[in-house]
C-alpha cells in the first residue's frame, strides 16, 4: 500500500481533519506502542498501519478496504 492509498483511507473513514489528529495521537500496541504517525516514519508498512488502525478503532472488517468507487470513465483514447 501506497502512503498516499494510507492516508485516502484514513480520510475516508474519519474525516480530513480528525484522520490526522487520530493518526498523531492514538497510541497502538500493536504498533509497537507508536502512533500512526511515528509508525510510519519508522517505516512500519502503511497497510499494517492501516489495519491496526482500524482494529482498535473498530472499524468493520467489511470497510478495510476502504469504500467502494466508482470506475473512473474512460476516454476513447484509452
Amino acid at each position: 500500500m501506497r502512503l498516499s492509498d494510507f492516508w485516502r483511507l484514513m480520510d475516508d473513514e474519519f474525516g480530513a481533519h480528525y484522520s490526522r489528529s487520530l493518526a498523531g495521537d492514538l497510541v497502538i500496541g500493536e504498533l509497537g506502542d507508536r502512533t500512526a504517525l511515528d509508525a510510519l516514519r519508522a517505516g512500519i508498512d502503511p497497510r499494517r498501519v492501516w489495519e491496526a488502525v482500524c482494529a482498535v478503532q473498530d472499524v468493520p472488517r467489511e470497510r478495510w478496504l476502504g469504500r467502494d468507487l466508482k470506475p473512473r470513465a474512460r476516454s476513447r483514447a484509452e
